[in-house]
């Protein structure tokens, strides 16, 4: 006869077996994808199609068209009030995803099962509890949003206006990814998953004085190249900020360097070197 704790254990060490290979196999399947190149269509798709993948080095490029395929063999689509899911649309939204990931992919937005679509900016309702502790409802109009439990909503029109339009510091997949990255503790608080406390404790101090100093420049009227979006909380700050180094680097680095830096070690990305190098005499990016 084998004992309670006997058996108890060796229902965890199987346990543990079982998750150790699947993490492994998981592993290898990620690597053998980054490697296997991505059908000539979807390629070229990417290049023609997006002028911000022309900004990237080669070795970038071939780095992102890997996490592409990735993705694109993991997460699911769902089109939303008639919308018919394809290539363009699947290929449109993770190839902007997978720029977030470039040099740290992690675990290729882990929680994030599937991804909603609607043809444009969608009603979604939104309920407030009042300080009388009544409750009301209304409906907002909505370009896309990051739910915590693994679901996130886009609008396709949008999606494609910023396809093209990379240095307007509006991206919505890069903001709803952000926001994904974010909730990846169980928590969409403006903290991501960081490298330890020391780290933890740096990105705190930092983004908590940048919120803060946009919420006074809010409250004052003052431009700021943050849009002023970001001054609502500190998770839209994070993912504003995200937008903005991204798309507005050489701005964000200028009047927020601090911000600029916890940001590049974040995503591990030079971003201004990236738009310094492509900036032509006239001082507009070239050759897109």
């Amino acid at each position: 006869m084998i004992s309670g704790n006997r058996c108890l254990r060796g229902v965890e060490s199987s346990a543990l077996y079982a998750e150790t290979e699947m993490i492994l196999f998981k592993q290898k399947r990620r690597a053998r994808l980054r490697e296997k190149p991505l059908p000539d269509d979807w390629r070229e798709y990417i290049e023609k199609s997006w002028p911000y993948y022309r900004l990237l080095q080669d070795d970038e490029q071939k780095r992102l068209l890997g996490h592409v395929h990735v993705l694109m063999h993991e997460k699911k689509f769902e089109g939303c009030a008639g919308l018919e899911i394809n290539d363009e649309i699947r290929l449109s939204i993770l190839m902007q995803a997978a720029l977030l990931i470039l040099n740290n992919p992690g675990g290729y937005f882990r929680i994030l099962r599937s991804i909603l679509v609607y043809p444009q900016d969608y009603l979604a309702p939104v309920t407030t509890r009042q300080p009388d502790g009544s409750v009301s409802e209304r409906t907002d109009h909505r370009l896309g949003e990051s739910w915590e439990h693994g679901l996130l909503v886009l609008s396709w029109r949008d999606v494609k206006n910023d396809i093209s339009s990379i240095t307007d510091g509006h991206n919505v997949v890069l903001h709803e990814f952000a926001h994904q990255l974010d909730s990846e503790d169980g928590r969409t608080d403006g903290l991501p998953v960081l490298a330890d406390t020391r780290a933890l404790k740096q990105w705190q101090k930092i983004m908590m004085h940048e919120y803060r100093s946009l919420q006074e420049k809010v409250r004052r009227h003052e431009p700021d190249v943050i849009n002023p979006y970001g001054a609502t909380n500190p998770a839209e700050f994070f993912a504003v900020a995200t937008e903005t180094f991204f798309e507005h680097p050489l701005d964000l680095l200028t009047m927020r360097p601090v911000l600029y830096e916890q940001l590049q070690q974040f995503y591990k990305q030079d971003t201004a070197a990236r738009f310094r190098s492509a900036l032509g005499d006239s001082g507009y990016i070239m050759n897109l």
